[in-house]
């Protein structure tokens, strides 16, 4: 009986040790936490730039998201709504302009153009004077003249063919470039502001954009002749002088194409020709740009 009484104590005592014993758990691992992905890096704001910048020449683009105007070298441009836009340097530009995209008074990026220069032709003319003074009767019609070209050209008609491939308004051979000066014994002269194309009188000349006609003189002006001016928006706009005849009237929609007139000698002009002149806002450019070269055409002389 002893025997059984401590055996059965022996378990008893084996059995509470292995109750009260801590039971060891085996952890499982922790699920690999997958990082966060980085935010997109901001993209900064930048132009869209189609041409190059180039004294007499012209920069279409497009601004940046977000920018309400734009500033060439302090002059304010108002994108259009879809964000392009154009500008141009003008004859004597410097070799640097610096184009901002502004948010109200933001600047959202600046851009450092460097402007092309060009060799213009320059002709001296040593033992020739400059001009002789002008007649009383030129001095008291150019003021108004004047007067009236410059109203015209501050007109904003809101026209779209800025947008467009600009056409040669008249064909032919082309008797005057855009920039060419002369140097009169030693005085330099203005240098010429247009391209002038020789065709015989009465041949038409056709709208080489859209726009609105901002100027159609009723009688010649004393240096441009019969001058007839388009708006073509975004501060660009066309000049066509010594026209012999006017098809259009002032506040008139004209279409790219559209005949408008027909050259002529009228003006200070030696011969029939056209003289194609265009400026964007003060600063006067070279059409030829604008166009591409001339499509020869049978009737073109020199062609």
């Amino acid at each position: 009986m002893r025997a059984g009484i401590g055996t059965f104590a022996i378990l008893l005592l084996s059995a509470c040790v292995a109750v009260s014993a801590p039971v060891e758990r085996v952890s499982e691992p922790e699920p690999e936490r997958m990082a966060a992905p980085a935010p997109p890096a901001p993209v900064a704001p930048r132009f869209v730039l189609m041409g190059e910048a180039v004294q007499g020449g012209v920069l279409m683009g497009t601004a940046p998201d977000g920018a309400t105007r734009l500033m060439l070298d302090g002059q304010s441009v108002a994108p259009a709504a879809d964000g392009r836009f154009l500008i141009a340097f003008d004859r004597d530009a410097g070799p640097i302009a610096r184009l901002s995209a502004m948010r109200g008074e933001s600047v959202l990026v600046t851009q450092t153009l460097a402007v092309r220069p060009r060799e213009w032709r320059i002709e001296r003319l040593p033992n020739l004077p400059r001009f002789g003074q002008p007649s009383a009767e030129f001095q008291r019609r150019r003021g108004p003249e004047l007067a009236r070209i410059a109203a015209a050209r501050a007109m904003d008609t809101g026209a779209e063919g800025w947008r467009q491939d600009f056409l040669w308004p008249v064909t032919g051979r082309v008797s005057g470039l855009f920039g060419a000066q002369r140097i009169y014994a030693g005085e330099p002269g203005a240098y010429h502001s247009g391209v002038d194309v020789a065709r015989s009188t009465g041949t038409p000349v056709v709208a080489p954009a859209d726009g609105v006609v901002v100027l159609a003189s009723e009688a010649p002006f004393t240096i441009e002749g019969m001058l007839l001016m388009i708006d073509h928006g975004m501060g660009l706009n066309s000049a066509f002088l010594h026209l012999s005849r006017i098809d259009v009237r002032e506040g008139e929609a004209v279409r790219r194409g559209q005949r408008i007139g027909a050259v002529g000698a009228t003006g200070r002009a030696t011969g029939p020709h056209l003289h194609w002149g265009m400026k964007w806002r003060d600063a006067r450019i070279d059409p030829q740009p604008l166009t591409g070269p001339m499509a020869k055409t049978e009737n073109a002389p020199g062609n």
